[in-house]
């Protein structure tokens, strides 16, 4: 996908150089023009005006275009970076959690979102992207010393020592600041609830040394974005974007006690708590419990706004996907635990399909 990048990239700079190229050349040869221009050569206003605004127009179309094109390159690396991390394996719930609060709320109104409203889809793309990576900084700086005594985590940059801890900082208030940039751009009860995220993002990686249940912190943080979704685009908080985040904490609860398994021996030694750990051989039996709540509480919320029965169909289709998860898994297995984690980003996509699906057939 390198290729593919760069074609976006080079692409678009080029085609924005090209573009500044022509308006800079247009510019200066209208100074040169207005420099030597005669009123006295010209016979009436009307051939006098032509003269004077010849190729303006293209100044103008070049100027109110550029944004665009930019605007088009920015969406389509986004588009670019979901689509590396699926292939990566890498699990945003952040960004997913946003996406389905704003999908739900769409189609609450049995409306589809029209091109106005892709505005805070991109902020939040943006968003999730950048507070992720402010996220994981963090959690790589806190937990440095335990990584490096973990075989899965000691080749992260900062216990592999290619990036410093002052390095890693500087890059975090960089993160912190964009973000910060970005959440301004909504209303005030979202930039409330986002500041507030805050408090969950940065004592989140002192959980796992206190308590065994550190997922449960992951989940009230890693689905945060289901109520700012909301808020963002209807300015108040109600049920159904509060039964999404339920539902996305017993959800988190779920595969990220499937992602510890991995790594139990290595945290039993190092002195690090999980829910791994807290419950051992009984693990299927709870996550049977985490998903079910989960498929409550999302599909209440799915109820609550009046979705068809094409979205009891997506529900069916996650409960099936959830049941491979939990009959299959060989929680021994760290290559096994590892699969059926990367597995849950399906889920995200079937409920998001299943909104969609059943707020279009509503019309």
């Amino acid at each position: 996908m390198n290729w593919l990048q760069q074609t976006i990239d080079y692409g678009v700079i080029g085609l924005l150089v090209l573009m500044s190229f022509i308006a800079m050349a247009i510019a200066i040869e209208r100074h040169l023009f207005y420099r030597a221009f005669i009123p006295e050569d010209y016979t009436g206003r009307q051939e006098t005006e032509i003269a004077l605004t010849r190729r303006l127009h293209l100044i103008a179309t070049i100027g109110s275009n550029a944004p665009y094109i930019g605007l088009l390159g920015t969406v389509l690396g986004i588009m670019l970076t979901f689509y590396k991390m699926g292939e990566s394996g890498v699990d945003d719930t952040g960004s997913i959690m946003t996406g389905l609060a704003l999908a739900l709320k769409a189609q609450s109104s049995q409306a589809p979102l029209a091109w106005q409203d892709l505005l805070p889809v991109l902020y939040f793309a943006v968003g999730a992207l950048i507070m992720r990576g402010a996220g994981c900084t963090l959690n790589d700086i806190v937990d440095r010393d335990f990584d490096a005594k973990v075989a899965r985590t000691a080749l992260r940059p900062i216990p592999a020592g290619q990036v410093t801890v002052k390095q890693a900082a500087l890059f975090l208030g960089l993160l912190l600041l964009a973000g910060l940039l970005i959440l301004l751009q909504f209303n005030s009860l979202t930039v409330t609830l986002g500041i507030a995220s805050l408090a969950l993002v940065v004592t989140y990686p002192f959980m796992k040394r206190i308590t065994y249940w550190p997922q449960a912190w992951l989940g009230l943080t890693f689905n945060w974005g289901a109520l700012m979704g909301w808020t963002a685009v209807t300015g108040s908080l109600s049920w159904p974007p509060l039964l999404l985040y339920a539902g996305g904490i017993a959800w988190t609860l779920g595969y990220d006690t499937i992602y510890a398994h991995q790594d139990k021996e290595d945290d039993a030694l190092i002195g690090v708590k999980s829910t791994a750990l807290k419950l051992g051989d009984s693990t299927k039996a709870w996550l049977v419990g985490f998903y079910a709540l989960a498929l409550i509480f999302m599909g209440t919320a799915g109820w609550l706004i009046g979705l068809n029965w094409i979205f009891l169909l997506a529900l069916a289709a996650m409960a099936l996907q959830m049941t491979w998860q939990v009959v299959g898994l060989r929680q021994d297995d760290p290559a096994d635990c590892l699969r059926k984690f990367h597995s849950n980003r399906i889920l995200g996509w079937i409920y998001l399909i299943g909104i969609v699906a059943a707020g279009l057939r509503a019309l």
